[in-house]
């Protein structure tokens, strides 16, 4: 019998369901020395973690007769960080103990709570939900935790990512102490572990990261293009491959809207999942996704957790992942359930290098390849247009007729070019894209400078970030200051105790001049000026600082457009926001006068 170490009405429901063998970490919740242990589980995403946390629950659901018995409360207790997730985990749980009886509740925000008060007094010996439900489940009184058995934390590390640290400490110290714990991660920081020393007890740790087969069945791909043009390599990435469902990976809501809308114009069928998004929304864009009325999904990373459709072939990376986790997780979309995937990596010109050590960090071998041509789509059209005129198909008599009629009209050849025509209408239009040469990239560096700022001078401010400084009241600091424009100011770069700023050399001296009076003339008058004066090594000189001092994340840089910040709509501000260190040699952040 298959599956021998398993309940037979949990191996039966595994067999329906397909599987014929347990993946890694299946198999090593089920190793005699993990039975009734609290477990640390480290393994990739599409590793089958849900049914893995699902066979370690038997043993705590389980009756003698193979089947759940009723309760006045949750035996078992899941808390995923997302909506999404909570409701594939629900889904996946629901398929495996159904032949056990189990009742299955699901608390996710976005939904009727009333529904779900009910769903928790009817008796659920599993329930399942986001952190911020359960929590206010819990206060309200509603969640009884007394009688539980069991506590999953799936995906615990982007839980205290997003912030979930004090709902999971109010719910896991509402539990009782018996009860096991099993914490699932896909990495294992810091947190992490001392998360699992408050909760868990003699933890046996589990590690299959690179031993699971979803992550292998992926290849990875990473394509340089010119800067301005990576939605055009979108566009492009999707027309070659035309994948029966693709998901592409945005860092921010604005830019999934931004796509997303570029996209419906070109005449894809794709839908759009991130924050702003409500549960209706949300549900609708994924059965769209089921349904296949919709093949392109753009998504944030959050947004996307619990996204299980095997029909994901196509992974693109919009914007490049904050790290290696952040690539892995994303990655984990496509090569699921044994079906082979593809993960795209689009790479600005000027950020390679920074790919290249992601990729070493994350012991990923990635092929560099520039991205498919306008000419390399049309074949691919060619190829796939004739495989699908090719297949044999049943006509009906109507369909000879008209067939026959069109032939003596236009004739063969003609008729066969308006099909080809018609077929073409229908697919978005592929991109000219920039060749990858080293005359285009110093072009595109050179055009990445703003007109009039070729040749620039550093300005250096006595103030920095321990001072309250901001460029969106620099900047009218210094038009007022240095009586210039704010499209006459170029980058402003801020450290920890000062902040530099690029005038064009051509008014530098005129610059000067008036910095100075206008700073004599405050100091005359009793006021706290900023200092305003040029630098010869502008802000190489704090990077050097920053290193030697062991602060490595460099000055944070702000843009000459943006808008003046006022308070009460009062005057730009112009005085000095930072007094004297006080309170224990602590500088004081005062909001300057305006």
């Amino acid at each position: 019998m298959p599956f021998s170490e398993v309940s037979p009405l949990l191996a039966a429901a595994l067999a329906e369901r397909g599987y014929t063998d347990l993946t890694a970490v299946q198999s090593a919740v089920l190793v005699d020395e993990a039975r009734g242990r609290d477990l640390l589980v480290s393994a990739q995403t599409g590793s089958g973690k849900t049914v893995a946390f699902g066979l370690a629950l038997a043993e705590n659901l389980l009756g003698a007769d193979g089947k759940v018995p009723h309760a006045s409360g949750p035996l078992a207790l899941v808390i995923a960080p997302t909506r999404e997730l909570a409701l594939q985990v629900s889904r996946e749980l629901g398929w495996l103990f159904r032949g056990a009886g189990a009742q299955i509740a699901t608390c996710v925000g976005g939904m009727d709570a009333s529904k779900e008060r009910r769903s928790l007094r009817g008796g659920a010996q599993i329930v399942v939900g986001t952190p911020g439900r359960l929590r206010d489940h819990l206060e309200r009184g509603a969640l009884n935790l007394a009688g539980l058995r069991a506590a999953v934390l799936d995906e615990a590390d982007e839980m205290l990512d997003m912030g979930f640290r004090e709902e999971l400490e109010e719910i896991l110290d509402a539990t009782p102490d018996g009860r096991r714990t099993l914490l699932f991660s896909a990495t294992l920081p810091r947190p992490i572990v001392a998360l699992a020393g408050r909760y868990q007890n003699n933890a046996l740790r589990i590690s299959t990261v690179g031993q699971e087969r979803g992550h292998g069945d992926i290849a990875y791909q990473a394509i340089t293009v010119a800067p301005p043009e990576v939605e055009n390599a979108v566009v492009n990435l999707l027309r070659f491959h035309e994948a029966e469902t693709a998901i592409l990976f945005c860092a921010t809501r604005e830019k999934v809207r931004h796509l997303h809308a570029m996209l419906q114009e070109r005449g894809f069928a794709v839908v759009a999942l991130s924050g702003e998004h409500t549960q209706s929304e949300r549900n609708q864009a994924m059965q769209a996704l089921r349904d296949r009325r919709a093949r392109v999904c753009v998504a944030t990373d959050v947004a996307a957790r619990g996204i299980d459709l095997p029909s994901v072939s196509l992974v693109v990376h919009v914007e490049i992942p904050r790290d290696a986790e952040a690539l892995q997780h994303r990655s984990g979309r496509t090569g699921r359930a044994g079906k082979k995937g593809t993960a795209v990596l689009i790479v600005p010109w000027p950020r390679r290098k920074r790919v290249e050590s992601m990729l070493r960090g994350a012991r990923i071998e990635a092929e560099w390849i520039d991205p498919p041509t306008a000419q390399m789509i049309r074949k691919q059209d060619h190829a796939r247009l004739l495989e699908k005129l090719l297949q044999p198909v049943n006509v009906e008599e109507e369909d000879l007729e008209l067939g026959a009629r069109l032939l003596e009209k236009l004739g063969a050849d003609q008729v066969a070019a308006a099909l080809v025509h018609a077929y073409r209408a229908k697919m978005p239009q592929p991109e000219e894209l920039t060749a990858n040469t080293p005359e285009a990239r110093q072009a595109s560096q050179q055009e990445r400078h703003r007109p009039g700022f070729e040749d620039t001078v550093w300005f250096r401010l006595d103030i920095g970030r321990s001072t309250g400084a901001d460029p969106k009241w620099i900047l009218p600091v210094l038009c007022r200051r240095g009586h210039v424009s704010k499209n006459e100011i170029g980058a402003i770069r801020i450290g920890p105790a000062e902040s530099f700023v690029q005038i064009p050399r051509a008014i530098a001296d005129k610059f000067a001049d008036a910095a100075q009076r206008t700073g004599e003339a405050e100091r005359e008058a009793g006021e706290d000026s900023i200092a305003i004066e040029r630098s010869a090594s502008g802000p190489r000189e704090m990077a050097r600082q920053n290193r030697r001092s062991g602060n490595d994340s460099g000055p944070s840089m702000g843009r000459a457009h943006t808008k003046p910040h006022r308070k009460g709509g009062g005057k730009p501000f112009g005085k000095r926001p930072g007094g004297p260190a006080r309170n224990g040699g602590k500088p004081v952040k005062r909001k300057p006068r305006g």
